[in-house]
């Protein structure tokens, strides 16, 4: 077949972390998509079909994906089971999508992944009308790197969709289906009903499909898949699901009705009821997986007070508050605004917000304004970021002109923001204390996250977010 002029030169092996970061990027970016298996299907061949080694759980949805994952993952070290976790995009940096046991590959380890496969991709190149794109070579990377760990369970989170998504090489055991909302409505369709059909695709024959609660319409299209291939449904809300959840100091008690058991009294260190029915949704797909064996309840406990999701409702900074959350369309930013309320008195919450120019910025912003004082306007270092001044002009028709400013610098615009929450909060009489959200994208808070915390990675090499 003929070759397309942007296929990246011919192999060659990275010495450093900067290198393989400069070799994936130069590669098709994730937001150019061509629906089909073809290219990651002769990838993982020429590897050994890599992915066939160890069992794997498959999470797809609109939002919840990755602190899902974390979660199932978490649970699954606690059985002393070793794990694989693929999630995208990252916050900070690219190795973090590929974790083993819990932590992202090393600079070196993950040099040591890409080396491993560098030379079949350019066979795949020459071999197929399209190159391999950035994250189909980083999925084969992944599969690669755990069948060589070896482990026991790949958590494996999809890009965008199921059915063509590169990861869906895969024949999970379980399949789990998070929310499903309209996202990436130019790649996947206008209505829930039809992105659903996408995402079904990552149900496999004789499998679980572990479903959190949808609407009545995508849990139609979700159960004809199962019924078509043979899969075991389990619902939230049916067999299994949050009984309880209360507010707490640092997070939620939660009680969670299981496939076989009932947890009481879990304290879960993350905010939100969306995040006690991710949770949920984590143990029953553990559950699943474990077919016949009983999880013990001390076990259980000790891992959901582990659970961990940066980027997620996460406060990294004190006087004023700094909270950082990677909600990038109205589905996430209705669950961050409640979670805001629930577990938090901020008065007042300032917003800080940079969005990519493919979203859907008008919803968000319509589900962050009856929370929010005041609007700081920004944008992150991508192409793909939507210009502040741009996105200012959608925020004042929503906010109006006196609550919204412009500060197209991110750092800038947390300090500016930071300032207003601590002036708000001396003149509000308030009960709470003034407090900085930052959100928008995963970018955003990416690159917020590592200019806050000490230490922090920086997110300078791409990936983007999809």
């Amino acid at each position: 077949m003929s070759q397309t002029p942007d296929a990246p030169e011919g192999p060659r092996f990275a010495q450093t972390y900067d290198e393989v970061s400069e070799a994936l990027l130069s590669r098709w970016p994730e937001t150019r998509l061509e629906p089909s298996l073809d290219r990651i299907e002769a990838f993982t061949e020429l590897l050994g079909d890599p992915q066939r080694a160890y069992q794997v759980v498959h999470l797809t949805g609109t939002n919840g994906k990755t602190s899902t994952s974390r979660m199932i993952d978490t649970l699954l070290r606690a059985l002393d089971l070793r794990t694989g976790r693929f999630t995208s995009p990252h916050v900070e940096k690219m190795s973090e999508r590929i974790c083993l046991d819990g932590e992202p590959l090393s600079d070196d380890d993950f040099v040591r992944a890409f080396n491993d496969v560098a030379p079949y991709t350019h066979l795949v190149d020459e071999s197929q009308e399209h190159p391999l794109s950035f994250f189909e070579t980083v999925v084969g990377m992944a599969y690669a790197a755990f069948a060589d760990a070896p482990v026991d369970v790949a958590v494996v989170e999809v890009g965008m969709g199921g059915s063509w998504d590169a990861t869906n090489v895969v024949d999970a055991q379980v399949a789990v289906v998070l929310p499903i909302a309209v996202d990436h409505a130019q790649y996947l369709g206008d209505t829930a009903v039809e992105i659903a059909r996408e995402k079904a695709g990552i149900v496999k024959p004789g499998g679980y499909a572990v479903l959190a609660q949808q609407t009545p319409e995508v849990a139609a299209v979700l159960l004809e898949r199962a019924a078509e291939v043979g899969a075991t449904v389990v619902r939230e809300g049916m067999e299994f699901g949050v009984v309880n959840r209360v507010p707490a100091v640092g997070g939620q008690m939660v009680s969670i009705q299981g496939l076989r058991a009932r947890f009481d009294d879990l304290f879960l260190p993350l905010h939100g009821a969306h995040q006690a029915q991710n949770a949920a949704v984590a143990l029953a797909s553990v559950e699943a997986l474990l077919g016949d064996r009983a999880l013990d309840e001390e076990l259980v406990r000790a891992a959901f007070a582990e659970f961990t999701s940066p980027g997620r409702l996460e406060v990294v900074r004190r006087s004023p508050t700094i909270v950082l959350d990677a909600a990038h369309n109205p589905h996430g930013a209705e669950a961050t605004a409640a979670a805001l309320e629930d577990s938090f008195t901020f008065d007042p919450l300032v917003g800080v917000i940079g969005v990519m120019g493919d979203k859907d910025h008008e919803g968000v912003l319509a589900a962050f304004e009856p929370h929010m004082e005041h609007l700081v306007v920004t944008q992150n270092s991508t192409p793909r970021s939507m210009p502040a001044e741009a996105l200012a002009v959608a925020a004042r028709e929503v906010f109006g002109d006196d609550r919204v400013s412009v500060v197209p610098d991110l750092a800038a615009a947390i300090d500016h923001a930071a300032a207003l929450a601590e002036v708000g909060q001396a003149f509000s009489g308030g009960v709470g204390a003034g407090a900085v959200l930052v959100t928008g994208s995963v970018v955003t808070v990416g690159e917020a996250r590592a200019m806050i915390r000490p230490g922090g990675r920086g997110r300078g090499d791409g990936g983007g977010e999809r």
